[in-house]
């Protein structure tokens, strides 16, 4: 497996233990993801601890707002310099074009390369309907977005409908034997990326592990 299509979740809210991490994990693994707990915990300076090891970072803070506030957040996001961030879907097209157009903008006024934008469409921790969210997958499309953050049990409905260039970002990952903790839709990195999946994110049956880097090569 291509260490590229791995994203581990620092899913933690400490910063000394977000660098463990990468310290231990960055010869593996080529992207972090920095959600709610480690980025409102320590603030941008863990995208500096990634960016130390010359690794990338998915700004996972699921922008949700009225569209002038989506498109600023957008223009700090890319001034970070992240790879990724994504916003909700559900958010509806004005919203995200509205991220589009603050990531473009930031990203020629500061010449550096614009985040890849990924429309959030159900969280893998709630039930849900393959319909829906193929409708908002498609709305993210119509919107102009890079990609769809979306569970391994639609990927491969998203992928035929939407073609190989549209990014699908698969949480929920699990290898085999793990439990499945808070998550309801699920699968392996094998089930996923056989799917279609562009890139899986797998959080804690690394980073809780005793030894994550045992488990990354197990997976990989």
């Amino acid at each position: 497996m291509d260490r590229k299509k791995i994203i581990i979740a620092l899913d933690v809210s400490k910063i000394k233990e977000a660098e463990r991490l990468v310290d231990i994990l960055s010869p593996h693994i080529s992207i972090f993801k920095v959600g709610m707990e480690l980025f409102y915990s320590c603030g941008p300076k863990v995208i500096d601890i990634i960016k130390k090891y010359d690794r990338e970072t998915f700004l996972d803070l699921k922008f949700h707002d009225i569209p002038n506030t989506v498109k600023n957040s957008a223009k700090v996001a890319t001034r970070f310099g992240v790879f990724m961030f994504n916003v909700h879907a559900q958010g509806g097209t004005d919203m995200m074009k509205a991220a589009l157009e603050g990531a473009e903008e930031e990203s020629q006024r500061s010449g550096i390369d614009r985040p890849r934008i990924l429309g959030v469409t159900v969280l893998t921790s709630i039930e849900s309907s393959e319909g829906q969210v193929l409708s908002l997958a498609r709305l993210a499309k119509q919107s102009s977005m890079d990609g769809v953050v979306a569970s391994p049990q639609e990927t491969k409905a998203i992928r035929e409908e939407l073609g190989g260039d549209f990014l699908i970002v698969t949480p929920g990952i699990r290898p085999e034997g793990a439990e499945k903790g808070d998550q309801k839709r699920t699968a392996t990195p094998k089930e996923a990326l056989d799917a279609g999946a562009d890139y899986i994110v797998i959080g804690r049956p690394v980073t809780k592990a005793k030894d994550p880097v045992k488990v990354i090569k197990g997976i990989k």
